[in-house]
């Protein structure tokens, strides 16, 4: 057991999350200066910067386990935001020098970076500070995934009914105050959950509430979350391409049918390519497919066969997720340590993807990483043919404010001039919301008002 001692309750935790990537959690005990009795393995003093103290605590895990690791010292959601910053202000080589000596980034990481910069760089996104992104949420879902932390919730009784009446009388909220703001959508992206999870006469009441409030000509990306392929039908598909909607993403997290069965999933591998030839047949421009690397019981051979399968499927977008096993979810009350077990697992995973992905012809456009990831890895958007989410960059980016509605969602308000953000967030539970949802309206009012 490796006792640590560090001075504040901020250093206990973030210290705490980096020794969590070389160590089990229980390998080790962080403990503060005030309350600590008996001999420690190391001291940290609250002494430099912080990431002077990471630095210090990185050097000496090292030293004890021989690991090295690819993101070096970062914790932090957004190293591609870490990355431009630095190249805006540094340019190119210099920012790259300093990820490598301060930071200890990996050069493959770094050249994963490079490529997600040069990607979008291309898109030539003007920084309007009148557009905004739009999130709306729908918090059900056909069943609960095992490694699932989200706001989801399967459908019972008339629960969709009073959720969506509460959810069109934010939206109208919203519609009003980005009006008296002169604010227009860049883009909008229905999520959840799974969308399509309501009935049809529910879903095309969403639809057309949401492309009546806030798509205007200005609207660059409108994008439904469709991702339980058993929720896909011809009819959910043209009220899809009947309001606007031009992104989908279907999916399949694995082509295996034994893990679809562990992880919770209620449909077939068969019910997948049944749902890409539905979307084909009804016109979707893009397809995003979800893909997720370190499911239980997996070994890289079955992660291989399933993004074979997919590239075969010639969806626009491939997300490769690294599988984050947090609190709230059964897998971790199964196995706290299954993120620090699986990180070979993944690196062999995420390795094979990069190369198949980039044969086929994609890019890297977005990069994004979660508090316990297995391997403590990263999640990374693929695209081709010039087809990136806009929503998805601006969201990792945190240059642009994100109107946030419905159960679990957070609004992100951005201040330009002071590059900062303040978050107004709507309480998790659906229930409460239908409740409060006039304290919600209020909270956006004062937020962004």
């Amino acid at each position: 057991m490796y006792r640590i001692k560090v001075a504040t309750e901020k250093d206990k935790y973030e210290l705490g999350e980096l020794t969590k990537m070389f160590l089990p959690a229980s390998a080790f005990e962080m403990t503060f200066e005030d309350s600590a009795v008996g001999p420690f393995d190391l001291t940290i003093a609250e002494d430099g910067s912080k990431d002077d103290r990471k630095r210090l605590l990185y050097g000496f895990l090292k030293e004890q386990t021989g690991k090295d690791l690819d993101w070096g010292i970062l914790t932090g959601v957004r190293p591609g935001k870490l990355y431009n910053d630095l190249f805006r202000s540094l340019g190119r080589e210099e920012a790259e020098r300093r990820l490598r000596s301060d930071y200890y980034v990996s050069p493959e990481k770094l050249h994963l970076l490079s490529q997600v910069h040069f990607v979008q760089e291309e898109l030539f996104m003007d920084r309007d500070p009148h557009a905004v992104g739009i999130y709306v949420g729908i918090p059900f879902c056909p069943t609960r995934c095992s490694y699932c932390s989200f706001t989801s919730n399967p459908i019972k009784g008339d629960a969709a009914i009073r959720y969506l009446n509460a959810l069109l009388t934010e939206i109208e909220a919203v519609a009003c105050i980005m009006k008296e703001q002169g604010l227009y959508a860049e883009s909008v992206y229905i999520g959840g959950g799974t969308p399509t999870s309501l009935i049809d006469s529910e879903f095309e009441k969403l639809l057309q509430a949401v492309a009546s409030s806030f798509i205007t000509e200005k609207t660059r990306e409108f994008s439904v979350e469709a991702g339980r392929p058993d929720t896909i039908t011809e009819a959910k598909l043209a009220l899809i391409r009947k309001y606007g909607a031009g992104r989908i993403s279907i999916n399949p997290q694995s082509m295996k049918q034994h893990t679809l069965d562990l992880i919770g999933r209620s449909h077939t591998p068969e019910e997948i390519l049944q749902a890409f030839g539905l979307a084909k047949q009804a016109g979707i421009p893009i397809i995003n497919a979800d893909l997720i690397t370190g499911l239980p019981e997996e070994e890289p051979e079955d992660f291989k066969n399933t993004l074979d399968q997919v590239i075969a499927l010639d969806p626009e977008n491939i997300t490769v997720h690294t599988l984050a096993v947090k609190k709230g979810s059964r897998l971790i009350e199964s196995d706290e340590e299954y993120n620090y077990k699986h990180g070979q697992v993944v690196a062999q995973m995420l390795s094979y993807a990069e190369a198949a992905l980039t044969k086929a012809g994609y890019k890297p456009y977005y990069l994004y990483r979660q508090k316990h990831m297995a391997g403590n890895f990263e999640n990374v958007g693929w695209c081709k043919n010039g087809t990136p989410s806009i929503y998805n960059i601006r969201i990792m980016e945190d240059d642009q404010t994100i109107i946030a509605m419905g159960a679990g969602a957070m609004t992100k308000v951005f201040y330009p001039n002071e590059n900062r953000l303040e978050r107004v967030p709507n309480v998790s539970n659906y229930e409460i919301y239908i409740e409060r949802i006039q304290e919600m309206i209020q909270r956006k009012k004062d937020g962004i008002l």
